[in-house]
C-alpha cells in the first residue's frame, strides 16, 4: 500500500510562533502564502529604487488620504500573510498597530518584479483577487510596463490593463492621482 505524503500547511499564528521561537529570524526574507513559507527573491538596486520612487510619489500625491506601507504584511485569512512592496491602506489613527491589516483595509497593492513577474502574476495576483483586494499593480521592471488589475472575483481580476511608457495610470481609489510608467520606471 502506497503512502501519500501530504504537505502540511501552516497558519499565520504558527508562522508568527516560528518567528518568536527564533526558527524564522527577523531578517529572513520569507512570506506565508496559502500555508506555505516561501523565500522571497533578493531585492536588487533597481527594485529598491523603484519602491523608493513609488513611495515618494505616492506619499506626496496622497498626503494624508492613505497610509503608504512599504514591504509590510497584510493578512489574507488563516493561511496567508504576504508582504507586498507597497500597500495603500485606509487611514487609521493607530496605523494598524493593534492588528495586521486585511483586504478590507487595502486601497491599492503594488508588487515590483525584476525577476519574479510570472510568479507574481500566477500566484500572488490570483491570491489577492480571491481575497477581494480591489486593485493590484504589477510593476515589470524588465518589460518597462505596469499591469493594473481591477475588479476582483474568486476566479481572478475581471479587468487587466497594461500601461506602457508614455501612458497614464490612475488608482481607482484616487482618480486625481495620475502617474506614468516613467514616474515609476525611469
Amino acid at each position: 500500500m502506497a503512502v501519500q505524503v501530504v504537505p502540511r500547511r501552516f497558519s499565520v499564528e504558527e508562522y508568527h510562533l516560528m518567528a518568536r521561537a527564533g526558527i524564522l529570524r527577523e531578517d529572513d526574507r520569507v512570506e506565508l502564502l496559502e500555508g506555505e513559507i516561501g523565500e522571497m527573491a533578493p531585492i536588487g538596486s533597481r527594485h529598491a529604487a523603484c519602491v523608493d520612487r513609488l513611495t515618494r510619489v505616492l506619499s506626496e500625491g496622497l498626503a494624508r488620504r492613505a497610509i503608504v506601507r512599504v514591504q509590510g504584511p497584510i493578512r489574507l485569512g488563516e493561511h496567508s500573510e504576504p508582504q507586498p512592496d507597497i500597500t495603500l491602506l485606509r487611514p487609521q489613527a493607530d496605523f494598524y498597530a493593534d492588528s495586521t491589516p486585511g483586504p478590507e483595509a487595502v486601497l491599492l497593492l503594488i508588487e515590483v518584479a525584476e525577476t519574479t513577474q510570472e510568479y507574481d502574476r500566477q500566484v500572488k495576483v490570483p491570491l489577492y483577487a480571491r481575497w477581494g483586494v480591489p486593485e493590484v499593480w504589477l510593476v515589470d521592471l524588465q518589460g518597462r510596463s505596469i499591469q493594473a488589475y481591477q475588479d476582483p472575483a474568486p476566479e481572478g481580476y475581471r479587468e487587466v490593463r497594461t500601461a506602457e511608457p508614455g501612458q497614464p495610470l490612475t488608482p481607482r481609489a484616487f482618480p486625481d492621482l495620475r502617474l506614468t510608467v516613467e514616474d515609476v520606471i525611469p
